[in-house]
């Protein structure tokens, strides 16, 4: 599931945010105003890597498909075609989801 649209580059990785907690555990419906921002997604595109000084090129250690956790305030959001993505360096990953 590729996004022809937006093709990131360097270390930088297009995510697709999952949908938004419309209900608690418990089965509370949540309202607009206390829905918490969304901070977990599939990746879909990836960059080519960061380099280093020194010219050489660092892998991005994420690849499309990953299930990944990544800081709540990090990225830019951008929506194409009606889909909310979010552009993040590969610094802004915390986690895989296994």
């Amino acid at each position: 599931m590729a996004v022809k649209k937006l093709i990131p580059i360097g270390d930088r990785v297009v995510v697709k945010q999952d949908p938004e907690e419309q209900r608690t555990r418990s089965g509370i419906v949540l309202p607009e105003t206390a829905k918490e921002k969304p901070s977990e997604g599939t990746v879909v595109a990836v960059g080519t890597g960061r380099i280093l000084d020194n010219g050489q090129k660092v892998p991005i250690e994420v690849k499309v498909g990953d299930k990944v956790i990544y800081s709540k305030y990090g990225g830019t959001e951008v929506k194409i075609d009606d889909e909310e993505y979010v552009v993040l360096s590969e610094k802004d990953i915390l986690a895989i989801k296994g």
